[in-house]
């Protein structure tokens, strides 16, 4: 079985992540996503609109997702994919060569981002509609 594992806040979830997740999956058999907790959002001086909780339950309904484990700290990826026994490592391309250091434990791939779609991008629009 060929694991693929795949890192994010999934945050106002929209066809952009769901893109990754399905060709993340396409990748291998068995798909981990590790969502970022409230904790280590705020580290990263990010603030999600949906909890942990909910951000974790929208994923595990997707049909592409097929375990969902916490991301706590920036550090935490060699150990978890040592520990899941992962093969491929994915992320989408804004992050392009930031994780190389993981090569020496599995494969590597940067996906291409969705254009016209990203939680940001929602995140204006609604400020500038006063939503």
């Amino acid at each position: 079985m060929k694991k693929v594992i795949t890192y994010g806040t999934y945050d106002l979830l929209h066809w952009g992540h769901i893109n990754l997740l399905k060709r993340a999956k396409e990748l291998g058999d068995y798909l981990i996503v590790a969502l970022s907790t409230d904790e280590f959002n705020e580290i990263k001086g990010k603030k999600a609109y949906y909890s942990y909780e909910h951000r974790k339950l929208i994923l595990e309904s997707i049909r592409y997702v097929d375990e969902v484990i916490p991301e706590r700290s920036w550090d935490q990826k060699i150990r978890d994919v040592i520990e899941h026994n992962i093969d491929i490592f994915v992320m989408g391309d804004d992050w392009k060569g930031k994780f190389d250091f993981l090569k020496d434990y599995c494969e590597v791939v940067y996906l291409p981002r969705t254009i016209g779609i990203s939680t940001t991008k929602i995140k204006n629009d609604l400020k500038v509609k006063n939503l």
